[in-house]
């Protein structure tokens, strides 16, 4: 029984981005669609199962938007591990610390593969726990040295920038996200993403990663900026599952489900090879997927053994 703190030293950013890639690969990883329950009061009830030869998991948390504001946290829950032969319990881990570190090394992943400048500087707009999460990847992963933030939050965004400067890197707060566009050339959108936060274009070298919008309702980025690095650049989702859930792309009217997914570019697929370009800004919509927590629940283990 794993609680934040052992989930969080169990899950280093690299090797967990590692365990993705290891997963992407992997023939025998079954993941059904998620089921997702209406809450009274706005939240949701999501659960998420996912097996491969060896474990089965499934994560159960709950999603309560305005909860923040009332002393509580987001994201509430667990991941249970099970061995998928014996049907054995062999873990439960921190629901929201997976949901956070997962999240964010997917997002190092493709900006391993994806990004034309993966050193940065970095642009976090968004300060919450998935903007923490994103700097700590990208700063363990990437090297990342300097990093601005902008945030609804001058706090939050104050308390980010500090944790920032407390790893050694070097930080500021912006209070004009889309003017600091022009400096950054890596770029994370983790927003509530409740409404349109972002306006202007990425530079052409920017790898995006938007993580914010994860249903058709929400969105961070405006249409037209996704037209415009629909048309001058490359989109990549995180799985096929984004087809109905990545919000900023489908509200700009984007055939979502002809874009190569992850799984293509680690694969080299032809779909991938038919979708990348030699230059222009990569944007990087990750919705979630049970796989990621899959691939947690591994890495996990596997730091349990050693």
């Amino acid at each position: 029984m794993l609680d934040a703190a052992a989930t969080a030293a169990a899950l280093p950013y690299p090797a967990l981005a590692d365990a993705l890639e290891a997963l992407l690969r992997d023939d025998t990883v079954v993941v059904p669609p998620r089921l997702v329950q209406p809450l009274t009061g706005g939240g949701s009830l999501f659960v998420m199962p996912a097996a491969d030869a060896a474990l089965a998991i499934t994560k159960l948390i709950t999603f309560v938007p305005d909860n923040p504001a009332h002393g509580r946290p987001a994201i509430q829950g667990d991941v249970v591990v099970f061995d998928a032969r014996s049907g054995q319990r062999r873990a439960v881990l921190d629901g929201p610390t997976v949901t956070a570190r997962r999240t964010a090394a997917v997002s190092l992943l493709a900006a391993r593969r994806l990004a034309p400048r993966p050193q940065g500087p970095l642009l976090i707009v968004g300060a919450g726990v998935q903007g923490r999460a994103h700097l700590e990847a990208f700063a363990a992963g990437l090297g990342v040295r300097a990093v601005q933030v902008a945030s609804r939050s001058a706090a939050s965004a104050d308390a980010l920038v500090a944790h920032a400067r407390g790893l050694g890197l070097e930080a500021q707060r912006v209070d004009d996200a889309d003017a600091a566009l022009a400096d950054c050339p890596l770029v994370v959108s983790c927003t509530p993403a409740q409404a349109v936060a972002l306006r202007a274009r990425p530079r052409p070298d920017a790898f995006v990663a938007a993580v914010g919008a994860f249903t058709p309702r929400m969105v961070e980025w405006a249409p037209d900026v996704c037209r415009h690095l629909a048309a001058t650049g490359t989109l990549v989702v995180d799985t096929r599952d984004a087809d109905h859930e990545a919000g900023d792309l489908l509200q700009a009217g984007l055939d979502v489900a002809a874009l190569p997914t992850l799984a293509d570019v680690v694969r080299d697929t032809p779909a991938w090879r038919r979708a990348r370009r030699a230059g222009g800004p990569v944007f990087f919509k990750s919705c979630g997927w049970a796989g990621w927590d899959l691939a947690a629940a591994r890495c996990a283990l596997a730091a349990a053994a050693r």
